[in-house]
Order: C-alpha cells, then sequence, then structure tokens
C-alpha cells in the first residue's frame, strides 16, 4: 500500500512539473516572493533604430511570418499592444508562455508575463540610436513564490529564459543587417 501511494504521489509530481514547464499551470500564491534580474543583454545592431524596431514588432503588429508561426501567436492585436502566446522547447516538452506585448516606437518594447512557469516576469527591448547603427538592451525580472524552493525553479527557469531572449537578439540583429544592407558587427 505505501509503495502505491509512494509511486502515486511521484507520478502526480511529475505531472505536475510538466504542467508548470509547459506553462498550463501557473502557481501564483503571493507568498515568499523572491525576484532575480534578467540581463542587461547588450546588442549593437549595424541597422538604423527604425528598422530594428520593425523586425521585432512586424511579426506581432503584422502577420507573423511562417517561419515563426512555431514560435508565436497572436491572439489579440492592437494598435500598440498584443497579446501573444510564444512557444519554447524545453526538457522535451513545449513550454507556453502568455505575454502582453507593447510597443513604443521607435524605441522601446515591454513584456508582461500573464500566464508561463513563474508567476512574474517583466522585460524590456530598449532601443538607442548610434553612430554606428543601434544597441539593443535587453533586461527583465522574473519573480518566484515559496522562498528558496522558489529560488531553486526560478534559477533553472531563468537560465532557459536568458538562453531563448540571446537567440532572439541573434535573430533580430541578423535580419535587421540583412534589411539594411550592412555586414554583420
Amino acid at each position: 500500500m505505501k509503495a502505491r501511494v509512494v509511486t502515486g504521489l511521484a507520478g502526480l509530481a511529475v505531472v505536475l512539473w510538466a504542467l508548470v514547464v509547459r506553462g498550463a499551470l501557473t502557481l501564483d500564491l503571493g507568498i515568499g516572493r523572491r525576484y532575480r534580474t534578467l540581463g542587461p543583454l547588450r546588442v549593437r545592431i549595424g541597422a538604423p533604430r527604425e528598422t530594428v524596431f520593425d523586425v521585432i514588432a512586424s511579426p506581432y503588429l503584422g502577420r507573423t511570418p511562417r517561419a515563426l508561426r512555431a514560435k508565436l501567436h497572436v491572439l489579440e492585436r492592437g494598435a500598440d499592444l498584443v497579446l501573444a502566446e510564444h512557444y519554447t522547447r524545453t526538457h522535451g516538452l513545449t513550454a507556453t508562455t502568455l505575454e502582453t506585448v507593447r510597443f513604443e516606437p521607435p524605441a522601446r518594447v515591454d513584456f508582461r508575463l500573464v500566464r508561463g512557469p513563474v508567476p512574474h516576469v517583466v522585460e524590456q527591448f530598449l532601443l538607442e540610436e548610434t553612430a554606428a547603427g543601434t544597441e539593443l538592451e535587453y533586461r527583465g525580472e522574473l519573480g518566484t513564490d515559496l522562498w528558496a524552493l522558489g529560488g531553486v525553479w526560478g534559477a533553472a527557469v531563468a537560465s532557459t529564459w536568458v538562453a531563448t531572449v540571446e537567440s532572439s537578439l541573434a535573430t533580430v540583429k541578423a535580419e535587421a543587417e540583412r534589411r539594411a544592407g550592412t555586414k554583420p558587427q
């Protein structure tokens, strides 16, 4: 009997873990909340700020390109705000986050997590014009509940989150420089 209970609890733990990783279950208890900084990450892009902003905003505000449909689905579009699902492969699963994305052309894009593997994430892309093109800075904040236990979970999520952002920034850089006809910096 005891073995069945342990097996059942282990099975339940695996199911809960998979639901949380996939973003299908967000635990927002509001107790023992801990915050950690994401970034800052900075990328120099040899393209005008307006071009970089357009590369970031167009899949959200316009038609999502076929190549991005496995990573992005816009549920609702407004003039400067969208509600979008983002998909990320991690640990053999596809994590889904639901986020609002607000656009302030051509200088800023703000992201706020609505549903995902943690209860709190806010992020910003800040675009600054430079003599050589644009500096794109990413910074954010990730919050988890349940004190040290949440801190361990937050560290694991933050690692994947930042790696995903780094990949996105590299894609933005390459596409903006391609559109601007400049050599990669």
